[in-house]
């Protein structure tokens, strides 16, 4: 499977890096939240080195709720007990040096292996109470982060329409097709790498229950218009993070 992904790099900015990947993920019934920014809001919360990346001069952030499967280290087979995690991710889009990726503002788990373990790699992971369910087409996700912080997200959504692959140069395509992912960790800033095939994407209908992922943000941060997307599955190569 890994090299049919591999040997499938036409929708890439940049060339696949020339290490090997480390770890392959299915991403399953993903939801993309996607919201324009005020600019100024999001450069005050970014770490020095990385550049705010805009399209037609607008700021995003994305919240993106989705399930892990299928957890596999590279020439290893699936790990014995883990069959699957949730997790819903906050980021918005950067640049550095020339290269363009995503910036993790948080990233909330529901597996204290998962979340420690990717601590380990830099990333800003979160131990939550979470659940996803599937009624009547319709999925039902949650996620309460532990803690004294009331870090809830609470929505319900489905698919609508056709299914299609965006075009490029759209401004869903910027928003989805990115394959760097940097971290900000005591000083210093890392960079990591993903690929896997193009996504392929319905619009999505959402109810929006809570959401306190972005208690960073003003409560007018966001602007009109968000983009709403679902896609059933993506499986995903994982590189390392590494110190810039």
């Amino acid at each position: 499977m890994y090299k049919d992904i591999l040997n499938s790099t036409s929708h890439r900015e940049y060339p696949l890096p020339k290490d090997s990947w480390i770890m392959m993920q299915k991403w399953e019934n993903v939801l993309f939240v996607h919201l324009p920014v005020p600019k100024q809001v999001i450069e005050a919360h970014l770490p020095s080195g990385l550049q705010l990346d805009t399209y037609g001069g607008d700021a995003w952030i994305s919240i993106i709720p989705f399930k892990v499967s299928k957890i596999r280290p590279r020439k290893m087979p699936q790990i014995p007990g883990i069959r699957s995690t949730l997790e819903v991710n906050v980021r918005t889009y950067v640049k550095r040096n020339g290269i363009s990726g995503v910036y993790f503002f948080s990233l909330d788990a529901n597996k204290l292996y998962a979340v420690l373990g990717a601590r380990m790699m830099t990333l800003p992971y979160y131990y939550a109470t979470m659940s996803l369910k599937k009624i009547d087409e319709i999925f039902h996700y949650y996620s309460s982060r532990r803690g004294n912080e009331p870090i809830v997200f609470k929505a319900s959504y489905q698919p609508i329409g056709e299914s299609i692959y965006p075009e490029k140069n759209s401004l869903t395509y910027w928003l989805l097709e990115r394959y760097f992912l940097f971290s900000y960790r005591n000083g210093s800033m890392y960079r990591g790498a993903i690929h896997h095939k193009q996504w392929e994407i319905q619009n999505a209908k959402v109810d929006l229950k809570k959401q306190s992922l972005t208690p960073f943000l003003p409560n007018n941060a966001f602007g009109a218009n968000p983009l709403m997307h679902y896609a059933p599955s993506k499986v995903a190569l994982i590189w390392m993070m590494k110190k810039l």
